[in-house]
């Protein structure tokens, strides 16, 4: 029987005290979201200097989000971002979330920044487009699905030949496809409404202030068992394949 080679959480900053003391951090949300697929994980933390491991020795990658911005340029996510090209050259399966979405946009040559309608919070609607049919992670997902999000910046021009998969009534460029197993989404597939009420609730003042309805945000949380489906696909078949190889 093939071994099989673990699974990678890299995780992009921590979350702040008030969220961490309550939830935890990045990677415990995806090792709760993963654990029913019973994979080895590892985690590596870029911004306390741990170093990315060289393609070959994981089945598949996950960039994690982040209270960071892109555009912050901080060198820690500079380093990941030049990771990212390195993996996408060698084919490796590799997935970015929310901020780890726009950072695999940033580095393989597109544009990001904040989103001129301003922020996306809460449940929203990621609408598949024609591009999505037969497309390997997105097969058995309705052409319509709930998916949780929070963030002010985004994928502003996506980068030359990636392929737009999915969208939302705020953004355009919710699922990007890169090649054969480069492949992000803006929103949390590993977000459960409790993560989502902590991020919404410890923004209240100023969600009120730009005018959101802070109260049907929290009414509206629910679970999103079709994005949870992506990442659980994504990570199952990146664990096979480097399974079959081996």
């Amino acid at each position: 029987m093939s071994a099989q080679l673990p699974m990678l959480i890299v995780q992009m900053g921590r979350p702040p005290h008030d969220v961490s003391e309550v939830l935890g951090e990045q990677p415990d949300w995806f090792l709760a979201a993963l654990a029913p697929a019973n994979l080895d994980v590892l985690v590596v933390r870029p911004h306390m200097g741990e170093p990315l491991p060289q393609p070959g020795s994981f089945a598949g990658a996950v960039v994690t989000g982040s209270w960071h911005m892109v555009t912050d340029l901080h060198d820690w996510s500079e380093r990941t971002a030049e990771w990212i090209r390195q993996l996408v050259a060698a084919d490796v399966p590799l997935l970015g979330v929310c901020y780890g979405h726009q950072l695999m946009a940033h580095a393989l040559g597109g544009l990001v920044g904040y989103h001129p309608r301003g922020r996306e919070l809460g449940l929203q609607t990621i609408r598949l487009l024609q591009e999505s049919i037969n497309d390997p992670l997105l097969a058995h997902i309705p052409g319509e699905f709930p998916a949780l999000l929070t963030h002010a910046q985004t994928v502003l021009v996506k980068p030359p030949g990636a392929v737009v998969l999915g969208a939302s009534d705020h953004d355009e460029n919710q699922i990007l496809r890169y090649g054969p197993n480069a492949f992000s989404i803006q929103f949390h597939p590993e977000f459960t409404p409790a993560i989502m009420s902590v991020c919404i609730q410890r923004r209240r003042t100023i969600l009120e202030q730009e005018g959101a309805g802070v109260e049907r945000l929290l009414l509206n949380l629910a679970p999103t068992p079709d994005a949870h489906a992506i990442l659980m696909k994504f990570a199952t078949t990146a664990a096979q394949v480097s399974a079959d190889f081996r």
